[in-house]
């Protein structure tokens, strides 16, 4: 059975404020999506990757992932008008070349910095258990609050996490949740994500521990971190030293080091 990669890169990048989309940013020489799809690319667990992006960036996006050798790569598709468009559009696709119920890895473009460990572990902890959703501890005390002035709920902290992507279905189930959903008058409302349309619909999924420096790039700061990441990444391979590649661990060891 194959572990397929849908990768949605439809964002418009309002919030980063550029011209071009954020995903398109050239960082240290290479957009920021063939980092992303480097990942999955050179991870011998996955077998295919689907891109869905904006209709106009398609020419585009096929050319990068010709002159980067993303030779996983079977089609780039046009995404919808939000990232759960973007996935259900990619969704069909994979299933008109796939009957076989793979698993589909859903990864946001800007998200360059997943590890390859947490790609596997996704993979086989939805292999065991049908499905798979990385998080990571939340570091900070959640509110929640109905209307954004009142407080409605704290959570205990060591019961709180935050979901971050990849997260990783059988074809066939995840399929169906959002044919559910796109059979709705408002379909998705405000779900963002494939571990939210599975709690509504009272659907179990199952935690992979992530790494902390897997953020989205959302924002210029998220820029500036990620340039950080990549000059640390050219250091420990220049110094052919054994430091870990989760960044997000080092900045700790550093904040803690400093106290």
């Amino acid at each position: 059975m194959e572990n397929i990669a849908i990768i949605f890169a439809g964002g418009k990048g309002t919030r980063m404020g550029t011209e071009i989309p954020k995903q398109f940013l050239e960082i240290n020489g290479k957009p920021i999506i063939i980092h992303t799809l480097e990942l999955f690319q050179y991870n011998p667990n996955i077998s295919k990757i689907y891109i869905t992006t904006l209709e106009n960036y398609i020419p585009y996006v096929k050319d990068l992932v010709k002159k980067y050798n993303i030779n996983k790569t079977i089609d780039v598709i046009e995404g919808g008008d939000t990232a759960q468009d973007s996935i259900y559009n990619g969704l069909v696709r994979v299933y008109e070349d796939n009957k076989d119920n793979p698993l589909v890895i859903l990864h946001d473009g800007v998200r360059p910095m997943i590890k390859n460990e947490i790609i596997n572990n996704n993979i086989n902890v939805a292999r065991e258990k049908g499905n798979a959703i990385t998080c990571i501890p939340a570091y900070e005390t959640f509110i929640l609050s109905e209307d954004g002035d009142k407080i409605d709920n704290v959570p205990l902290r060591k019961n709180s996490y935050i979901a971050q992507a990849p997260q990783t279905f059988f074809l066939n189930d995840i399929l169906k949740v959002h044919e559910t959903f796109r059979a709705k008058e408002n379909k998705y409302g405000d779900a963002v994500d494939a571990c939210n349309l599975c709690n509504i619909l009272g659907i179990d999924t199952h935690i992979v521990q992530g790494n902390r420096g897997n953020i989205k790039i959302t924002t210029p700061e998220d820029v500036y971190i990620f340039k950080a990441f990549l000059e640390y990444k050219e250091m420990e391979q220049a110094l052919g030293i054994g430091l870990t590649n989760d960044f997000g661990s080092q900045q700790e060891e550093i904040k803690q080091s400093m106290r």
